[in-house]
């Protein structure tokens, strides 16, 4: 696909060059800096000075003036001119010689350094040596059959190295110590270090020149067959697909990432990029091309153009506005050689961005991203084509010049409702994907704003947590697109998030209220919760009424799950809340069990009231015959849990209303608390004919006591099974004896033995007496297996006393006291398990070693 990277311009013109000489034709070219060399078939090496100037309209054209004119005096063409500018010499090759010249005067050198019988030789760019006042340059002998280096100085030629071939050399070029040479129909890779000769691969000598041009570190790219530029390494290798070019070309170049060749009627321009020819130039009679420090001259028999780069710029510009985006970024990335850094990162960026704007309007959406990413787009510019997505206090202009020609999406769409969503999507995307990127410094706002109306537009599931955190949404645009598109849990979210609680619950009880519609909204409960969590008191209390006429249950929640760690104020004291709540009767009870079963406050006023609500339900329910029993029961189970679980209601106010029914459970459970198990018991035994019941009354009222106090239960237990004036004759020895065998060790046997019946036979009695008498024994061996061990560690410590005892202390004048290091001055001294000896007063703590801190025992000192 053709682009125009270079324009033909003159250099010099036929007549300064030719004159009237119409037998003088160009053979050869040479340039160095503003001097311009040309060698002649009539051995004329005639010397320009060439003067660039750039026009206003951007163009190039040259100025030219002839500074000397040299005749060789062999009547033969000069075949090879090459520009030494560290020597200011011109190396010159006609008539198989090759010779010195001054670069300016084109005088001879004095020393007359020649080398005769050359057919080629070349310049090293990579030389071996390090000497900056000399040049490398390789030279090919046809009649010798070999290549020999040269070191050249300003006044000789020397020769370092010799390589024979099998033929002789037709062409050649040097890098490093690799020489490609092309000999009669053979390709060939010499190292001079190693002395290697490598083949390459044949060639048609009499269809095609054979050509070497160096294209990078040691690397070349040679004429091959086919009409094929085939690239080889020093290895042997071809790293790069080759070129496909015309036949019988004359000359090539290479200025990267171009090579240029030439035949007798076009010059073809190709990409080693793709290996693509980008452009043909139309030149008649094309003799020689050559690249001279970046810039291409060229010229046919009689005259001189320049083949001027058109800038990287522009050639990518064009490259854009065809849409071919791989090869504008392939080529944008090789300008980075030729162009500053910095001025090449502004360029390459803007170049991404305007390549991702293509690949959005040809809807590839991944490509476009990726290259708006690493282009470090302004995404205002990627908002922008979306009508109404920007901020309204946006100020923003799209960039100059412009990086697309798209107005907004619906025109890129064509109205296309598919594609137009398809772009919002990839702008949802895009957007979700920078956010927290380097691209939205500076621009959260518009990012946030425009994400905001997106999914609101689209009815996003992602839409409640992004208003519900950090965002940097404009206010105004946000709270009229949610409303706009009827987003109202949404917009009490947003409100919330920005501080503005009271318009949040405004939007939320609108909708609770059936005033607003939206199913995302999760209701009452949602609205409580948000309530209980508030510290604005003064704001909740508000809504407190609304809340419970909706739904006691739920509006109560309010209170019954706020913060633990809330300050407490005037206005949520327990006491307040539990007085407004009277009129409520469902939350009242429901807050008052929070204060009683979860804060467990310890208050005889809030246990008094949760009980007499519980049983003036219960007494209600009672006084109606629809209400079913199984409801009856779970009230009267939660009264009954109540009055066992707490001590601190007023019991006789409760027990004086239950006394009044024939709830009989109740009032076992209120006897029980006021210590009068008789009585509880007998209401469980006689009323209600419970003995289950009355065994677990037992064990519950004996939990936290000892087993003196849960003996004297079962005693009263067992006394009211077998009260004669209560009951006929054994009437409940069953129970009785039930009771003995499952709880043999909560009796005192001897009481037992003295209350039961007479008659009772000792098979009535016999488990409890085994487990009775076992339970003695146990007993009595325990006591005295604890009676022998206390003996034992008894008679251990004796032993130890007797032993500290036994052992003497020498108190002499010479001795002191190891605390204070004083000596005795009576016969009082305190001494330590360890041997230690001090003053008495020096012991303050007779169980730690003052001078160790060793401890002999963990009982505290006396004080």
């Amino acid at each position: 696909m053709s682009i125009k990277a270079y324009e033909i311009v003159p250099a010099i013109e036929r007549s300064k060059l030719i004159g009237d000489k119409a037998k003088t034709a160009i053979e050869c070219m040479e340039s160095c800096g503003k001097n311009l060399y040309i060698g002649t078939t009539d051995c004329f090496i005639i010397h320009f000075l060439l003067e660039e100037k750039s026009q206003p309209n951007g163009k190039i054209m040259y100025n030219s003036e002839q500074q000397s004119r040299k005749y060789l005096g062999l009547k033969k063409p000069i075949i090879q001119l090459k520009a030494a500018s560290a020597l200011n010499r011109i190396l010159v090759l006609c008539d198989s010689t090759l010779t010195l010249l001054t670069m300016f005067n084109l005088e001879p050198i004095l020393s007359g350094a020649k080398v005769k019988g050359v057919t080629a030789f070349s310049i090293n760019e990579s030389p071996l040596g390090n000497n900056p006042f000399s040049v490398e340059i390789c030279v090919a002998y046809g009649r010798k059959k070999s290549l020999q280096l040269f070191t050249v100085t300003e006044d000789r030629m020397v020769a370092t190295r010799e390589v024979a071939v099998a033929e002789p050399p037709v062409n050649m070029c040097i890098d490093g110590a690799s020489i490609c040479v092309a000999l009669g129909s053979q390709y060939n890779m010499v190292n001079f270090e190693t002395g290697v000769t490598q083949d390459l691969f044949p060639y048609e000598n009499e269809t095609t020149k054979p050509l070497i041009k160096r294209v990078g570190n040691e690397e070349f790219l040679l004429s091959g067959p086919s009409a094929l530029g085939m690239f080889v390494t020093s290895a042997g290798i071809s790293q790069r697909p080759p070129l496909q070019w015309s036949d019988n070309l004359s000359s090539v170049c290479f200025v990267f990432p171009y090579v240029l060749a030439m035949d007798e009627e076009f010059i073809t321009v190709h990409s080693i990029l793709d290996q693509q020819q980008k452009q043909t130039i139309p030149f008649q009679g094309g003799k020689i091309i050559g690249d001279f420090e970046g810039r291409i001259f060229v010229a046919s028999s009689k005259e001189v153009y320049s083949l001027v780069s058109v800038p990287f710029e522009k050639q990518i510009q064009d490259l854009l506005d065809s849409r071919r985006v791989e090869e504008a970024l392939a080529l944008a990335k090789s300008a980075r050689r030729t162009i500053p850094k910095e001025r090449f990162i502004k360029m390459y960026r803007r170049i991404q961005q305007q390549a991702g704007f293509i690949q959005l309007r040809q809807l590839n959406f991944g490509e476009a991203a990726e290259l708006f990413k690493s282009g470090q787009l302004d995404v205002r510019e990627l908002i922008n084509l979306f009508p109404f997505m920007l901020p309204t206090n946006s100020n923003f202009t799209r960039s100059v010049p412009l990086l697309h020609d798209i107005a907004d999406i619906k025109q890129l769409c064509l109205g296309d409702a598919g594609k137009v969503k398809a772009c919002k999507d990839f702008l949802a995307s895009f957007l979700e994907d920078v956010r927290d990127s380097n691209l939205v410094v500076g621009y959260k706002e518009e990012v946030d704003t425009a994400l905001l109306k997106l999914y609101a537009e689209i009815d996003s599931p992602k839409l409640v947590d992004f208003v519900s955190s950090e965002n940097g949404c404009f206010i105004q645009d946000s709270v009229d697109s949610l409303q706009k598109y009827g987003r109202h849990h949404a917009l009490g979210l947003f409100h919330k998030y920005h501080g503005d609680n009271e318009k949040a619950l405004q939007v939320w009880v609108s909708i609770v209220s059936g005033e607003l519609t939206d199913p995302s909204h999760p209701g009452l409960p949602f609205v409580v919760e948000f309530l209980s969590q508030l510290t604005d008191h003064e704001l909740v209390w508000r809504y407190v009424d609304w809340a419970l006429e909706k739904d006691q249950e739920q509006g109560v929640k309010i209170f019954t799950q706020r913060p633990v760690d809330e300050p407490q104020t005037e206005r949520m004291r327990p006491e307040t809340i539990v007085d407004y709540l009277h009129r409520y009767p469902q939350a009242v009870v429901g807050y008052l069990e929070h204060l009683v079963f979860t804060r467990k406050l310890e208050k005889e006023k809030y246990h008094t009231h949760l009980a007499v609500l519980y049983l003036d339900k219960v007494l209600q329910m009672r006084k109606d015959p629809s209400i079913p029993p199984d409801e009856m029961e779970r009230s009267r189970e939660k009264l009954r849990e109540m009055l066992q679980f707490s001590s601190l209601y007023r019991v006789a106010l409760i027990l004086g209303k239950v006394k009044e029914t024939d709830m009989y459970a109740e009032c076992a459970i209120l006897y029980g608390k006021k210590e009068e198990h008789d009585k509880a018991l007998r209401i469980l035994v006689y009323k209600l004919k419970d003995y289950r019941a009355a065994e677990q009354y037992c064990d519950t009222n004996a939990k936290g006591h000892d087993l003196s106090y849960r003996r004297r239960l079962f005693q009263i237990l067992l006394s009211v099974y077998l009260d004669p004036m209560e009951g006929g004759k054994d009437s409940l020895a069953a129970p009785a004896v039930q009771l003995l065998n499952n709880h043999a060790e909560d009796f005192d046997a001897v009481r037992v033995l003295q209350i039961i019946p007479a008659h009772w036979s000792i098979g009535l009695i016999q488990q409890f007496l085994n487990r009775a008498v076992r339970q003695s024994m146990h007993d009595q061996r325990t006591t005295r297996v604890e009676r022998m061990l206390a003996r034992g560690e008894n008679l251990q410590l004796k032993g130890t006393s007797v032993g500290l005892k036994r052992t003497p202390v020498t108190l002499s004048e010479e001795r002191i006291c190891q605390v204070c290091s004083r000596p005795f001055g009576d016969n009082a001294f305190a001494r330590y398990p360890n041997g230690l000896v001090t003053h008495v007063q020096c012991a303050r703590n007779k169980y730690v070693c003052p001078v160790t801190g060793r401890l002999f025992s963990t009982k505290p000192a006396k004080k």
